[in-house]
């Protein structure tokens, strides 16, 4: 017997033509609550030891505009580029139409890094003390997004008969394991306090680049172990061995996570 579904309307607020939904409210509270924890990381000196925080408030307001924009741009773009190539050729202006739906974690990642890669070079800050800032609050967002699919019905599990399946209204008859909530109490909560863990608890911020690897590496594990439970895109292709596209997007963070783990915990002038 399957869970009842709630049925969330996706649209929060209709003023006229103006509609307001959860998904874009995750993306905009996601935003400002990851900017006042790792404002809150920053009053924290005793984190990074003798460095310092990576950055200073003012320059804190700064990078959050570039990341936003690496959000949105990678995020579209991401998705259009591994799920639904098809789009550049039968309607590329469909590309910048945002407000359609269709964004690509992935995607979002590789544009947060390369405008904090372009940042960090302008301001002359440490890339890999700023990227340990960085994602020690991701997974604020992560929580948000991963409810915000949850209330839109999509990205639903593969069907199964656990006791706490549900019938998604867009994905058939059959019950089906509640992916998204999976991926927000796992890429949200769980990567949450084992990152918090890591700046508080172990003082890691003081090696640069071990609390990024923490994050790309568990990240990608998580996704990695969901994808087994969730129903690949109807429009993709069929990977031999059950392989999805999201697997194969997570394995080059696992690998590049444990670079940045080993990277930073090597003894020398990286240890605390």
């Amino acid at each position: 017997m399957a869970l009842p579904y709630p049925q969330i309307d996706p649209v929060l607020i209709q003023i006229g033509p103006l509609a307001i939904r959860w998904y874009a409210l995750a993306y905009i509270v996601g935003i400002l609550a990851a900017w006042r924890y790792a404002s809150a990381l920053i009053d924290r000196a005793d984190l990074w030891a003798k460095r310092g925080p990576p950055v200073d408030k003012p320059g804190l307001e700064d990078l959050v505009l570039w990341i936003t924009v690496g959000i949105i741009a990678g995020g579209r773009l991401g998705h259009v580029l591994f799920y639904t190539p098809g789009i550049l050729l039968s309607d590329p202006v469909e590309v910048l139409r945002v407000w359609n739906g269709g964004m690509s974690f992935h995607g979002g990642c590789l544009g947060v890094l390369l405008a904090v890669g372009l940042f960090v070079r302008r301001k002359g800050l440490d890339l890999f003390s700023v990227g340990d800032l960085i994602c020690a609050v991701v997974p604020i967002g992560l929580f948000l997004g991963r409810i915000a699919n949850f209330i839109n019905g999509e990205l639903w599990g593969r069907p199964t008969d656990l006791p706490w399946a549900m019938v998604f209204p867009a994905a058939g008859p059959e019950p089906r394991h509640p992916s998204q909530i999976y991926e927000a109490l796992l890429e949200g909560v769980l990567l949450f306090l084992v990152l918090r863990w890591a700046t508080h608890n172990r003082r890691w911020p003081a090696r640069p680049g071990v609390v990024a690897g923490i994050f790309f590496a568990g990240y990608g594990l998580v996704r990695i172990l969901v994808e087994t439970l969730r129903e690949p895109d109807i429009y993709m292709p069929a990977f031999p061995m059950g392989v999805t596209m999201g697997m194969l997007l997570s394995l080059p963070m696992v690998a590049f996570g444990a670079w940045l783990i080993r990277r930073g915990r090597v003894p020398g002038d990286r240890a605390p």
